[in-house]
């Protein structure tokens, strides 16, 4: 918990705002290849898993004990069903543009697109903020995860909004504010949680995030990369971001 507060919102910020790499991408490239997309998708879940169990909610366990943190594992899954139930939001892999009757309809989708990625960044703004302050190297890798994941979110809000304005700084400008989404979820958190934190506290946080990051792999990231049609290179991704989690979690100990 010692960890410097500016580092953490630090961490955060490079997460969030790795929206904008996807966001260059698109403008630049218009589509990445699904394989290349397929590979980050699966890699990005192996890396959340694999944190999420074998350094969240095992740190969580130490801090409250076994059957409160996976209460809070549970909740933090139920968190995010209701965020993703009540605010909805599709990447680009899942929505076929060429169909869009005007091009409003499309300056639409992305405009939702950025809204809702924006609601659900604001919790993993949180979770990469909370786990810098129970460990610097922690944050690093959840931040490293969540970008990864973040890159084509920004690719899901730019296209649309570029290919209906034709405006290169309006479709790299609501891809930023979506990321934006998670240093202030971050900043909140700080704002809100600092006055209470508390190593108990900061238990049922971390078993809730682990949940998080849970859902966002199983729900999300998996599903998406299977959907590409690359076969076995979504397992590929997962094994390998899994296997990278655990070497770089050993080589840091």
């Amino acid at each position: 918990m010692g960890t410097n507060f500016g580092v953490a919102l630090l961490l955060t910020a490079a997460a969030g705002l790795s929206t904008t790499l996807g966001s260059l991408l698109g403008l630049v490239v218009k589509k990445p290849g699904t394989r290349f997309l397929s590979f980050v998708l699966g890699f990005s879940a192996g890396v959340m898993i694999m944190l999420s169990f074998i350094e969240l909610l095992q740190g969580s366990i130490e801090y409250i004990g076994f059957l409160p943190a996976n209460v809070g594992f549970f909740a933090g899954i139920l968190s995010m069903f209701l965020v993703d139930h009540l605010v909805p939001h599709e990447y680009i892999g899942q929505q076929d543009f060429g169909r869009a009757e005007s091009n409003g309809k499309l300056l639409r989708a992305g405009l939702l697109v950025a809204l809702g990625i924006g609601i659900h960044n604001f919790p993993e703004g949180m979770a990469t903020f909370a786990g810098a302050l129970k460990d610097l190297r922690l944050g690093i890798a959840i931040s490293i995860a969540i970008a990864l994941h973040n890159i084509p979110e920004g690719l899901a809000v730019s296209v649309p909004v570029y290919a209906a304005t034709g405006d290169r700084g309006k479709a790299f400008l609501w891809s930023f504010l979506s990321g934006a989404a998670e240093p202030v979820g971050a900043a909140m958190a700080a704002a809100v949680l600092l006055p209470f934190l508390t190593w108990s506290v900061l238990g049922w946080i971390l078993a809730a995030i682990a949940g998080i990051m849970v859902f966002i792999s199983l729900d999300e990231l998996i599903p998406l990369s299977r959907s590409m049609g690359q076969e076995h290179v979504p397992l590929l991704g997962i094994v390998v971001g899994m296997v990278t989690m655990v070497l770089s979690l050993w080589m840091l100990k």
